[in-house]
């Protein structure tokens, strides 16, 4: 007898406890005993249904009654029926003296023992004893669905994804290898320089870890003198590269996940969802579990079909079902017992905070921050796991941590020649190195020993290390936009060398307090704005202690002049205040600074000449450039400040110049372009000292004759005004070096310009001229490159003119 090949087999199930490996870090060990649990209910309700399937239900016979459980069934039935009435084989002669033993005759063929079998299966037995197998296979597929659930729904399932696939990164980083192994000491190279650290502490310099001027502790970033070079080249520049990725994928992932709560929640409502469930389960099975018999009682009216109506069963799987059903309730309440502490957990403890105390403890990693929502409810699982996942992990929450890969980075991008390359002289002719918008400091920057001057621009997290000692040459840095701590060592070495120092900040609150220690400091020069409620406040009280500062420049928005200004005027030399248009008064604090020799207020909004300028009697030069300067008839004041020679109006609203300006005989330099001049009055040329005079871009139409007094000027600039003619007096100024006459109204150039043989740079520009003279070819020192004018001018001029001009 062959049976149908109806079995389940258990590789179907297998979606639903087959997740990927990486999953079984968020399952801890009550799901992965209950999975074992369920697995075994799982068999329970296969074993069962392959019973069903493979074996006969019930088997049922006649029950004689008194009167032989015939039920009135004609005779003709049973004739009818002898063509296929089964006929018992001849009984086997039995040995003499020995009864014969006979059964009872039921006159049924097969087919009607199967149809009665069928109806007795379907009327006759609890359903219970029929369904069992099928409702353990549903209840424990239902079971298997609610541990699983929250890894197939959309909403959880990306989040648990992305994290498991970022956490095995981190776990399996070298980055997080080499960060751990550093600062619990077990790093061999860190263990090597312990030597030399002391060596350099016996010479007078500082190594002490996290002793930084900035209060943010660094202990996990140890410092050294000297640049370590088998520590940089320890991560190369692949796997320093993925280690950034991982910290960017980190810090976006902790901010998506840490806004709701959705796994915790998700988790919570399936295991009271499987809590119900084993409740339900256990109440209605420990009811029906009695109701499978082994014998049952069938009667079905179908005696017109087998002449019988009653019949006696026996359920041939009862005795069987009736041990699973019992084993099957114990499984069940085991998974219900563990479902039941699981809530305990989830509401015992906060999961929706995770504190990382023993990791910073632990690693001396201090800045890892603590999290929530989602993000620490999967820490929580996987410490059920392995505590060391969420201590790797925790490498990549450190903003330490990725400083000092930055830092890494940085080393190996930013090679010594490569840094060398980028060096340039600046204004002051010191050797320059300028570096802008990098992640932090190289620190092969103090490999440059020739360099003299650092500029940084828009870096975060600088840290200057004690190695900069080895720059003996460096006097200027500058600090713009930059968020700054230093070594106790570097400021020991700064406060002694240091000689400029420019800040540009956005708050006066990021302005180091270590500036104002810099003892040796001879120029300091502060750029940022400073909010309203600070500006009372603003005394700058640490200036007192710059003794050898000379020159302080400071582009603000001050309301007026810090006290602490005046308290260097014993020392301080040069004074400037750029001040974004914001008012400056209250200047009488100026009058103090005696050995004051450049001052300059600008843009700030003066309405006319502080009188606190007109005492100080050692000014050199005086810039009022941008503010609202509209008459100057204080200047005959300046005739007390004997030694100024330099004095710029310029960017103002002057509508005319007084002629007691001729008091100001000293004056080499004057600047009173940009603004509404209209007439230049003749005693202007009584300062005959004049070397430089601009008075470009006023409303000027007549130049007086009297410009041929200035037999020192070397200088002017008349651009950008109505000029119609130039006086032949101008060419007398034989000294003149640069004439700029551009957009004007001029419309003939004096072949007397040929006397001005010194001259290197004319501007003629935008003027209505129609040739230039044939005497530009005696201004022997004028070049193609100094002369401003139209090509088709210049094209004018007699070959030779011009070959000599291309001339180098």
């Amino acid at each position: 007898m062959s049976f149908p090949r109806a079995m389940i087999p258990v590789t179907e199930f297998k979606q639903f406890t087959d997740h990927q490996p990486a999953f079984r870090v968020l399952k801890p060990w009550w799901d992965v005993f209950t999975d074992y649990i369920a697995i075994a209910m799982l068999m329970i309700g296969v074993f069962g249904c392959t019973l069903q399937v493979m074996q006969d239900k019930i088997i049922c016979l006649p029950k004689r009654t008194s009167h032989h459980n015939l039920c009135s069934v004609p005779n003709q039935t049973l004739v009818n029926n002898s063509s296929s009435k089964y006929v018992p084989p001849t009984p086997l002669p039995l040995p003499s003296g020995s009864a014969e033993m006979k059964g009872l005759k039921t006159n049924l063929d097969l087919q009607q023992y199967s149809f009665i079998n069928q109806m007795c299966y379907e009327r006759a037995l609890h359903w219970y004893a029929k369904y069992f197998p099928y409702l353990v296979l549903i209840h424990t597929l239902i079971f298997m669905l609610c541990s699983n659930f929250w890894f197939k729904f959309p909403g959880s399932s990306s989040k648990i994804e992305h994290f498991i696939s970022i956490l095995g990164k981190c776990f399996d980083s070298p980055w997080t290898t080499r960060a751990l192994s550093e600062v619990s000491g077990e790093n061999p190279e860190e263990k090597d320089t312990k030597g030399g650290e002391k060596n350099k502490e016996a010479q007078g310099l500082t190594v002490e870890e996290g002793n930084l001027v900035k209060t943010q502790s660094l202990r996990s970033i140890p410092e050294k003198i000297v640049v370590d070079k088998p520590a940089v080249s320890a991560l190369d520049q692949k796997e320093g590269e993925q280690a950034k990725a991982l910290f960017e994928k980190v810090k976006k992932f902790r901010l998506h996940v840490e806004e709701g709560d959705l796994l915790y929640s998700m988790y919570v409502r399936q295991t009271i969802i499987k809590v119900i469930k084993f409740v339900f389960i256990v109440v209605y099975n420990s009811i029906l579990v009695s109701k499978v018999n082994f014998t049952v009682d069938c009667e079905v009216n179908i005696q017109e079909m087998t002449g019988y109506c009653k019949f006696s069963c026996n359920h041939t799987m009862a005795h069987l079902f009736s041990k699973l059903s019992i084993c099957y309730l114990c499984f069940v309440s085991v998974y219900g017992l563990t479902c039941l502490y699981t809530l305990y957990w989830l509401f015992y403890r906060s999961l929706k905070e995770y504190s990382f105390e023993y990791v910073r403890h632990e690693t001396g990693i201090d800045d890892i921050p603590d999290v929530k929502n989602d993000f620490a409810f999967m820490l929580h699982l996987i410490d059920q796991y392995d505590p060391l996942y969420s201590k790797r992990f925790a490498v990549f929450l450190s903003e330490v941590s990725e400083n000092k890969l930055k830092q890494l980075n940085l080393n190996n991008e930013w090679t010594p020649d490569k840094l060398r390359q980028r060096l340039q002289t600046n204004s002051q002719n010191r050797l320059e190195l300028q570096l802008f918008m990098l992640s932090g400091l190289p620190d092969t920057v103090f490999e440059l020993t020739e360099l003299q001057s650092l500029r940084l621009e828009i870096i975060n997290n600088v840290t200057i290390p004690a190695t900069i000692v080895q720059l003996e040459g460096l006097q200027e840095l500058s600090l713009y936009q930059c968020s700054v701590k230093i070594h106790s060592a570097a400021l020991a070495f700064l406060k002694e060398n240091l000689k400029v120092l420019r800040v540009k900040f956005d708050d006066m609150r990021e302005l180091p307090n270590w500036v104002y220690s810099l003892k040796s400091l001879e120029e300091l020069h502060l750029q940022g704005s400073l909010s309203p409620d600070l500006t009372k406040n603003i005394t700058l009280e640490s200036l007192r202690e710059l003794k050898n500062l000379k020159v302080l420049c400071i582009k603000s928005n001050l309301t007026k002049v810090p006290p602490s200004i005046v308290e260097t005027s014993s020392h301080l030399q040069t004074l400037c205040i750029h001040n974004d248009g914001t008012k400056l008064v209250m200047l009488n604090g100026l009058k103090k600074l005696a050995n004051l020799t450049e001052l300059g207020l600008i843009h700030c909004d003066l309405e006319r000449i502080p009188h606190a300028v007109f005492s100080l009697t050692n000014l050199q030069e005086l810039d009022l450039k941008e503010n609202n300067l509209r008459s100057v008839e204080e200047i005959i004041s300046f005739q007390h400040c004997r030694k100024l020679t330099c004095l710029k109006m310029w960017y103002n609203s002057i509508t005319n110049i007084p002629e007691h300006i001729k008091k100001l005989s000293s004056l080499e330099c004057l600047y009173f372009n940009y603004n509404k001049i209209e007439v230049l009055p003749s005693h202007l040329f009584l300062c005959n000292k004049l070397r430089s005079l601009d008075l470009g871009h006023n409303d000027i139409r007549f130049i007086p004759p009297e410009i041929g007094v200035l037999q020192s000027l070397q200088d002017f600039c008349i651009t950008g005004n109505k000029v119609e003619s130039l006086p032949d007096e101008l060419y007398f100024c034989k000294k003149l070096k640069t004439l700029r006459v551009g957009r004007n109204n001029l419309s003939v150039l004096s072949p007397k310009v040929g006397n001005l043989a010194l001259l290197t740079l004319l501007e003629l520009k935008g003027n209505h001229l129609e040739a230039l003279p044939r005497e530009l070819g005696d201004c022997r020192s004028l070049k193609r490159s100094g002369l401003l004018v139209e090509d088709a001018l210049f094209d004018g001029l007699p070959c030779d003119v011009r070959e000599q001009m291309k001339a180098e």
